[in-house]
């Protein structure tokens, strides 16, 4: 007797660790149960993906979704309303909030707000400092925790942990992958007469390439003497890259859209203080350097860094304007432009997407098209040609660097746990988003 699916996926070409193959999927409840040719007539809903490319959920690991303190430009239904949109199963949101999330209580409190609220599944960063730096161990094993950030720089208040002996401490108590902003703020705080009132163009000149390597070449050295996984952040420079080889043992390496696709001077030329981001967007010789990066492997994953600021914050005369971009709606098409044009493979845009993720970070039941794996799918057209506008956002913050930009790929499905979330640009089924689990920190008994 034909096995029965709540779900079929048919007719589509499927993207996973062995290639991209003609195959049907079977879903049942949250969870994928068969994958190879499957009648239509065996499932309950038959959803026709022919001439689209069917991939692993894509899994964002670095989102600001500003809640709490922040709604004004940003919060979790939003962001992640603007996630599904994109073709973003997961995300990973990060601690500098207001409250900032650096306790058992705060993180409780954004695990509570996002559950069936977020339209995509989740995961919350809990910020390393020196007051909590001994309980870094217990609560990165709290439900719904991606794990401990620490700002070395580009932040303020107890989040700042700019020196070796605050960050050796935080390394001594963690258990898991610590994710890091590498900026020396000691560097900044020395340069700040490099900033030139209204020139953003002179951002990447006070942020210097030397204040990105010698943080990263500080913080290396420091997670090989304790022993201890750390990932880099945004990784924004030439000389970062060739630093970062030679540890592949301690860290992993994040990469940015936004740092594969623009350069500066046209960035600022063109967008003002809308480029304006930290690390900073670089001139073409960095943009190379990281692409070449990931082409050597040293690159393993993308994230947006999508961080969102009102027009109105934006307008704001250099240096006054915020740093930041939104980024979690354009990350997939925009790198399925780079795809089209050749600039990788589509196979390596699914490893730094979810596989990718999903082992560095230990996540359980992700990152894969597999049986038993949740059915998470970022469903593509690859031969779809859109422009990205900022009318099409659907972040509080209302536009895109990319506004204008036509691109070649284009996200048509998402589906979250075996519901089609999105589809042809449309939200169609309620949130339901729950907590990414860890392999590390799955309950016992």
């Amino acid at each position: 007797m034909a096995q029965i699916f709540d779900v079929v996926l048919k007719g589509g070409t499927l993207v996973n660790q062995d290639g991209a193959h003609a195959r049907d999927i079977g879903i049942n409840g949250a969870h994928i149960t068969a994958i190879g040719d499957i009648a239509s007539e065996d499932g309950g809903q038959v959803v026709d993906c022919t001439g689209l490319h069917i991939l692993p959920g894509v899994i964002d690991t670095q989102v600001h979704f500003r809640e709490p303190g922040g709604e004004h430009k940003e919060d979790l239904e939003s962001g992640s309303r603007a996630a599904v949109l994109g073709g973003v199963t997961a995300v990973f949101e990060m601690p500098n909030t207001n409250p900032l999330t650096t306790s058992a209580e705060t993180l409780a409190d954004k695990v509570a707000r996002a559950t069936s609220r977020m339209h995509c599944d989740f995961a919350f960063y809990v910020g390393g400092t020196r007051d909590n730096a001994a309980q870094l161990g217990e609560l990165e094993m709290l439900p719904g925790c991606a794990g401990v950030k620490v700002f070395m720089g580009s932040s303020t208040g107890s989040l700042l942990v700019e020196d070796d002996e605050g960050v050796a401490e935080i390394l001594a108590n963690i258990r898991r992958r610590a994710a890091f902003h590498a900026e020396d703020e000691f560097r900044l705080a020395e340069r700040l007469g490099e900033r030139v009132e209204n020139d953003p163009a002179s951002h990447p000149v006070w942020r210097d390439v030397e204040t990105a390597r010698r943080c990263t070449e500080r913080l290396l050295s420091l997670a090989r003497h304790a022993g201890k996984r750390i990932h880099l952040l945004h990784v924004s420079t030439a000389e970062e890259m060739a630093l970062l080889a030679n540890f592949r043992d301690v860290a992993s390496v994040e990469v940015t859209p936004q740092h594969l696709t623009l350069a500066a001077p046209e960035a600022y030329a063109r967008l003002g203080t809308r480029a304006q981001m930290n690390p900073p967007i670089r001139d073409s010789r960095h943009r190379e350097a990281i692409w070449a990066g990931l082409h050597s492997g040293v690159a393993d994953i993308l994230g947006s860094d999508h961080a969102p600021h009102t027009l109105e914050e934006k307008a704001r005369p250099y240096p006054a304007s915020p740093s930041g971009m939104p980024g979690v709606q354009t990350l997939v098409p925009v790198m399925l432009d780079h795809v089209h044009a050749g600039r990788l493979t589509l196979e390596r845009f699914v490893d730094m997407t979810s596989a990718g993720p999903a082992r560095l970070f230990g996540i359980a039941g992700k990152g894969r098209i597999a049986a038993g794996y949740d059915a998470d799918f970022t469903i593509v057209d690859l031969a779809r040609r859109e422009t990205i506008t900022d009318a099409r956002s659907a972040s509080k913050c209302g536009w895109t660097p990319y506004d204008g930009i036509k691109v070649t790929g284009w996200p048509v499905g998402t589906f979250v746990r075996g519901r089609q979330v999105m589809w042809e640009g449309e939200v169609v089924t309620p949130s339901t988003g729950q907590a990414v689990r860890f392999h590390e920190a799955l309950p016992r008994g």
